[in-house]
């Protein structure tokens, strides 16, 4: 469509002479993300850093020598370790999985993958407080594993499963099946089409979800806090323990410094590795009863492994001596002990959350303006808002204690918490929202152009309508992470005032609250389920908003 040479309002069009208001964002799209970001991100990642590097000098000793310390190598090797094993043991238990559901046409499969997503989607307390539960003196194997290295990997293999079969599963089901048959039409047994034709076709989606899983793995807290029990950590407990236990900033910020290193690496590596083709769906094969019994068993006996943990949570929160009651959830409620009411814990995450969420969407709003209407700058732009999500929440709140002190002191103030949660769901409200920002036809808004409409006028008129939608999806995935979040707000969140995360550890590091742990647990699950049940309905639903 060609604009005329002036608008009928009497501003320039697009070809008149004037700057085209296709091009380019307002001021405030790069104004409000960058500095929000600035202020609230790069400054106290360079904080961190800064502290990392200059205390170990002031105590006499290099860098080299706080790097090496025992502790350090320790919680670094383990981290390591752990996080390879993790991801050896989803993927194994993963492939059978994303095959019976991808590739067999079996009833149901669509429901289960579904199914599995539940586990990634909630809080790293809840699944904590479930194999806490589970692998406990009390729980049905009768042997207490808590403050082992089994616990915690079993339990990241259980948050990481739906990684492994969303990715390689829809991969899998985007292989033509006339491929593989036409490798054993020339005669190649079961053997060598896997390993000669289906593993090379695999092998992008298992590198990009090995990948994603041992990130997850290695930047883990909230598990490993809850079931190592100190005995076993993490660099991430590590820092966690050197803030809040031994009050040493400068040796967590040593800390803190290799795992930015590392996490930079293995993002740098997921940002390779993560590039796989798009697959094109394909039918179901291996469809024959046989294939069909052997794919049901293999969904069964995966849901009942994904429904064991949370079963046994909330079974546990309404276990009595004398039958199920509701006294583990009447304490927290009717008569609660100090610091433990579960009705404030509540009414203070979803106020955090409301809060969180509102800065979510301005900045993460303005954002997608500057990303998908910036040119070039925009791309790049795109990169470094995207920055917090691959930076441990951990470090995030050790920043905060170090750098926010100015120019206005914010360390003792409640608002620390929302800033935080805000900040990790930023990356979510952009990519929900970009895509559907790129997808509006240029004709549609260069129409708008014609008729007068100025840059700012675009934006409100032609693209808001259409990417809100979008934009409320994100604002739900902004609220879910924030009622969840738990790193960050260990070291920002006020101890009088705990959100309910907060409160479910509490109560598990008490002896006999192990009841009230589980009934604030599935407190947080429902009330976690509502928020991702309430993103569903804005992302399937034909409504307009």
């Amino acid at each position: 469509m060609t604009a005329p040479a002036t608008a009928p309002t009497g501003r320039r069009g697009p070809g008149a002479g004037g700057r085209d208001p296709l091009v380019g964002a307002p001021w405030w799209a790069w104004a409000i993300p960058a500095g929000f970001l600035g202020w609230f991100f790069v400054w106290p990642m360079v904080d961190v850093a800064w502290t990392g590097l200059s205390a170990p000098r002031d105590a006499g000793s290099s860098l080299l020598d706080a790097l090496t310390t025992p502790t350090v190598v320790s919680a670094a090797w383990f981290t390591t370790w752990q996080a390879v094993v993790t991801t050896m043991l989803t993927v194994a238990l993963g492939l059978p999985a994303a095959w019976a559901a991808s590739r067999t046409g079996v009833v149901g499969s669509r429901a289960f993958l579904a199914a599995t997503t539940v586990p990634f989607v909630l809080p790293t307390v809840i699944v904590g407080a479930a194999f806490a539960e589970l692998l406990g003196p009390d729980g049905p194997l009768g042997v207490d594993l808590r403050g082992t290295a089994t616990a915690v990997i079993a339990a990241h293999v259980f948050y990481n499963l739906a990684v492994v079969i969303r990715i390689i599963g829809s991969r899998w089901a985007g292989i033509p099946p006339d491929t593989l048959e036409a490798a054993r039409t020339l005669g190649a047994g079961r053997w060598v089409v896997f390993r000669r034709v289906l593993l090379p076709a695999l092998r992008p989606s298992i590198v990009a979800a090995s990948s994603l899983v041992f990130l997850l793995s290695f930047t883990s807290f909230g598990t490993v806090l809850i079931l190592g029990e100190l005995r076993v950590r993490t660099l991430e407990v590590e820092i966690w323990r050197q803030v809040s236990q031994r009050l040493d900033l400068g040796a967590a910020a040593v800390i803190a410094l290799v795992q930015l290193v590392a996490v930079a690496t293995l993002l740098a590596w997921y940002g390779r590795a993560g590039r796989t083709p798009t697959p094109r769906p394909g039918r179901p094969a291996g469809t024959g009863v046989g294939a069909r019994r052997v794919a049901l068993a293999i969904l069964a006996a995966t849901a009942v492994v994904l429904a064991v943990p949370l079963v046994g949570l909330v079974a546990t929160s309404f276990a009595g001596s004398a039958g199920p009651t509701l006294e583990w959830y009447r304490r927290l409620v009717v008569d609660p002990a100090p610091g433990l009411d579960l009705v404030s814990a509540v009414g203070r995450s979803l106020g955090y959350g409301a809060i969180a969420t509102a800065l979510a969407v301005v900045v993460g709003g303005a954002a997608v303006v500057a990303v998908t209407r910036g040119g070039p700058a925009g791309r790049r732009f795109d990169t470094a808002v995207m920055l917090p999500l691959g930076t441990s929440a951990v470090t995030i709140g050790l920043g905060f204690l170090l750098a926010l002190d100015q120019p206005i002191d914010l360390r003792g103030s409640w608002l620390m918490v929302p800033i935080a949660h805000a900040l990790v769901a930023i990356p979510f409200v952009v990519r929900s929202t970009a895509p559907t920002m790129v997808s509006i036809a240029a004709d549609t808004r260069a129409a708008a152009v014609t008729l007068g409409a100025d840059r700012t006028t675009v934006l409100r008129r032609v693209d808001w309508p259409i990417a809100r939608r979008s934009l409320l999806v994100g604002a739900g995935f902004a609220f879910a992470l924030s009622l969840g979040e738990f790193g960050a707000t260990t070291f920002v969140g006020r101890p009088a005032d705990p959100t309910l995360p907060i409160l479910v550890f509490r109560l598990l590091g008490r002896p006999g609250s192990g009841g009230s742990a589980a009934a604030a647990a599935v407190v947080l699950m429902v009330v976690t389920a509502l928020a991702v049940l309430a993103v569903d309905r804005f992302r399937t639903g034909r409504e307009a908003l």
